[in-house]
């Protein structure tokens, strides 16, 4: 046994981008503590588990560990042995302490079950390591477990319990939940919280490499959970997957390193999770400022061609960009979206040359990972001598199909050729943006892949991302219908599925900016989709506006050509040039002040540094809405007198204690809050 804990030692000193201090080992039978900052980890020997307590706080009770191994499911309580290991850590993350418990029995692979706790932090960080003299196969590793949560909540009505979806497709929602469900199952991340005091837990997966996670959450009553597992190897209906997980192999495997918190705010817990996923893996780079444009989906759709193209730049350039529809870089973007292949090359040329001169970039549109003709005996343009049917991704012997297009294997040297081959024409055309739609496609389980070391559905996207970084590196890239993880390979998401013009459109994007807004940390900025006037009532106008500006790109989607109405153009110089609303749009995302609603929140504030807030408020109902917050609420001195300016309207007055606003039906306000 001796010999095998100095091996462990060993192992912990050399594990890449971690420093170890010191290292202590002790026996696991005797109560072993680790104290680093707020937080205390013990080994229970009774329990067979690990308590985890924050400032004397239970917070996780008797956490252990699970793997699959084979059919079998083995629990870290299923060992004969255990010891512990404690050692001074310095790494990305900071100074702290990790905490290993060395699991070993009769017949079984080692196991590792691993925590980081860091000086200042809000959470701990967990994974499990599984090694043997064999090679290991496993689709299910949860560094997670506890059979019954502790009451770390306030009793009441107000608990709920996050659902985040594994991406934004088939216009699926997040949702807030009270605690009356048998079984909720979150996907990479979830908050249980309280909505009154906001005190909450937030557990999610930080590394996105190998596995999909899922959170499951059993039913206690309606204070709190039961029942919580986090475990990398979730496939089902949600992730778009009619096949099990993919089983990683090898003598060493690892579950991905996980995120356990409890934070007095549960928003603060939902981006210090995302804080520590941009560790991991930081943000795509982007020096510029947040995209203001068009896109020609909005509206045109394939009835675009390269005359409406030229003409709505002309539009842009004559008529918003000298009216504040500008962002900070004095630039927009005008982007075409699918039907722009039905220009050539030289009109694609042409297309971007008239956007330079007006003052403008242009972008594009490209499907990677799909094939839309849905016939596998045709020949791949790009590939002569491929057919369709040699590149899908195959599920239990089928093509795999979602939204009408069937998948394609993102680790086929095909990809590869057809990747470089576009790259090359819109290169040569001279796009500076890209807009890289149905990427789920691309992370679906398959029977095999090309590749044979790819061994998951999330190890096949990661190679077709990174292959898409290669070529397309130098593009700004906007992700469409994507998962949310991994975030590092594109400068923004579209942070829900399609939006148009109607309250509805509006209620729906901020559904996904109500409990993702954090994803701006992540991405350089979240996407609300094109803003479409037409059609829609002067309330409409304003709460969709509104929702783009809260919440990151501001892409217009209208037809603004020459064939497009004198309505929606007057719509467009009267609700895209408030020079006050743009300026809000810096790319940073509102927060939710509420996290109430299985549907949407409909207040949202973002306090600026330099003593000036805003406060946008949307009615979404077909009936006058009359709200009143407290400025204590909104995160404000309570006690101090504050200006107000409704920035729509122009309206001024001044307020104490709390904010009162009435709103007509389907209509938004936004207010600028600044200190008298």
């Amino acid at each position: 046994m001796k010999n095998i804990f100095l091996f462990f030692n060993l192992l912990l000193i050399c594990v890449s981008g971690w420093t170890v201090l010191s290292s202590e080992v002790c026996a696991a039978e005797i109560h072993s503590k680790l104290g680093v900052g707020k937080w205390v980890l013990d080994y229970d020997a009774q329990g067979k588990g690990v308590d985890i307590f924050k400032e004397s706080k239970l917070i996780y009770d008797d956490v252990y560990a699970v793997y699959k191994l084979e059919d079998r499911m083995v629990s870290s309580r299923d060992y004969a042995q255990r010891e512990v290991v404690k050692s001074k850590i310095k790494d990305d993350f900071g100074l702290g302490g990790r905490y290993d418990i060395i699991y070993t029995g009769d017949d079984l692979p080692t196991l590792v079950h691993s925590f980081y706790i860091y000086e200042g932090k809000d959470y701990v960080l967990s994974e499990l390591t599984v090694e043997g003299e064999h090679e290991i196969a496993s689709n299910y590793m949860s560094p997670l477990n506890v059979d019954r949560m502790p009451e770390v909540l306030a009793p009441g009505k107000s608990n709920r319990a996050l659902f985040i979806p594994f991406d934004n497709d088939c216009w699926i929602r997040y949702q807030s939940h009270q605690l009356t469900f048998t079984e909720l199952i979150s996907y990479e991340v979830t908050a249980i919280f309280n909505n009154d005091d906001r005190k909450g837990i937030v557990v999610g997966s930080i590394e996105h490499d190998n596995w999909k996670t899922g959170i499951s959450m059993g039913k206690w009553d309606s204070n709190n959970i039961g029942t919580l597992r986090c475990y990398g190897g979730i496939a089902d209906k949600t992730t778009r997957d009619s096949k099990p997980h993919g089983a990683l192999k090898g003598k060493k495997i690892k579950s991905p390193k996980i995120l356990m918190g409890f934070f007095d705010d549960w928003r603060d817990g939902m981006e210090s999770y995302a804080q520590a996923n941009a560790v991991i893996a930081p943000p795509r780079a982007w020096e510029k400022a947040v995209p203001f444009g068009w896109n020609s989906w909005g509206a045109l759709q394939f009835n675009l061609t390269y005359k409406k193209a030229i003409e709505v730049s002309d539009f842009y350039k004559e008529n918003l960009q000298k009216r504040h529809f500008v962002n900070s870089d004095n630039l927009v973007y005008i982007g075409l979206d699918s039907g722009w292949n039905s220009f050539s090359e030289e009109e694609l040329k042409s297309f971007v040359a008239h956007c330079k001169a007006n003052g403008q970039a242009a972008g594009v549109y490209w499907t990677p990972f799909t094939d839309w003709g849905k016939n596998p005996e045709n020949e791949i343009k790009d590939a002569p001598g491929y057919k369709y049917k040699d590149v899908y991704l195959y599920a239990n012997g089928k093509p795999q199909e979602l939204d009408g297009a069937y998948a394609i294997d993102p680790t086929h040297p095909v990809v590869e050729t057809m990747m470089k081959k576009t790259a090359e024409l819109f290169h040569r055309a001279g796009f500076e943006y890209v807009k890289m739609d149905f990427m789920t496609h691309g992370a679906m389980e398959s029977d095999k892949w090309y590749k044979p070391e790819i061994r998951t559905g999330i190890q096949a996207y990661n190679y077709g991302m990174r292959l898409l970084d290669q070529y397309f590196g130098d593009m700004y890239i906007n992700l469409s219908i994507s998962p949310i993880f991994p975030a590092h390979y594109a400068q923004s998401r579209r942070i829900a599925c399609d939006a148009w013009n109607k309250i509805k459109d509006t209620e729906y994007t901020l559904n996904a900016l109500s409990y993702g807004w954090w994803l701006d940390e992540v991405y350089q900025f979240n996407d609300p989709d094109h803003i479409v006037l037409r059609d829609a009532s002067e309330g409409e106008n304003r709460a969709r506006v509104t929702s783009g500006v809260i919440t990151g790109v501001f892409i217009a989607g209208d037809d603004f050509s020459l064939g497009g109405s004198k309505e929606v153009k007057d719509k467009a110089m009267k609700y895209l040039t408030n020079p006050e609303i743009n300026a809000i749009a810096n790319g940073e995302s509102f927060r939710p002040l509420e996290g109430n609603g299985e549907k949407s929140e409909n207040q949202f504030v973002r306090i600026d540094k330099g003593g000036c807030s805003y406060y946008a408020v949307f009615n979404y109902t077909d009936k006058e809405l009359k709200i009143s917050t407290s400025f204590e609420r909104l995160g404000l001195d309570s006690e101090k007198k504050y200006k107000l300016k409704e920035l729509w309207s122009g309206k001024e007055s001044f307020a104490k204690n709390y904010l009162e606003v009435i709103l007509p039906a389907c209509d938004a306000a936004i207010f600028k809050i600044e200190r008298e």
